[in-house]
């Protein structure tokens, strides 16, 4: 009599490491959002280089002895007490965004979807859209329905203060 001998054959196993890796890459996105993380740690690099902008900034008006004044220019950036005005001329000017990569809007009406106010600046990514912002909302604000995933620049409001730079990535 011939003994049947257990196990799994050669084959068998190689077609189940193929079924698991095909349900490995496509299932792992859904379970680590990679494309989120990335547009978030975009936004906080961006919130960085305002940042520092800002320093430099500040920097130059202390020099040019202006830092107190409600509106200047330092270093032909328009400043507030210093730091860059919240304007989509002065944050560019001082960050060097670039205009492929950003939209960089000045608000015009408050609105709680983007928590920014009147005269604070919305630096958005245009590589990123929301399609579920409220094309009211954002016609209000001055930027496309779809636009999310933010960083929102407020100036300062008195001398010695620090202009308030917030990223909003709970959209992205």
């Amino acid at each position: 009599m011939k003994r049947q001998q257990s196990g799994f054959t050669l084959i068998e196993l190689i077609i189940v490491i193929v079924v698991l890796g095909i349900l490995a890459v496509t299932a792992a996105p859904r379970f680590f959002n990679f494309g989120s993380n990335a547009r978030t740690s975009t936004l906080t690099g961006v919130k960085g280089a305002l940042e520092s902008s800002a320093a430099l900034v500040y920097g130059k008006a202390l020099i040019a002895s202006v830092q107190g004044l409600e509106k200047s220019e330092a270093d032909s950036v328009p400043v507030v007490y210093g730091y860059p005005a919240a304007t989509a001329t002065a944050i560019q000017a001082s960050a060097s965004l670039d205009d492929a990569d950003w939209t960089i809007t000045e608000v015009r009406a408050a609105d709680t979807a983007y928590q920014a106010a009147v005269g604070d600046v919305v630096i958005s990514s245009k590589s990123y859209v929301r399609a579920d912002v409220d094309a009211s909302i954002a016609n209000n604000l001055g930027l496309t329905a779809t636009t999310a995933c933010h960083v929102v620049y407020k100036a300062a409001t008195k001398a010695g203060e620090k202009p308030t730079i917030t990223v909003y990535s709970a959209g992205c």
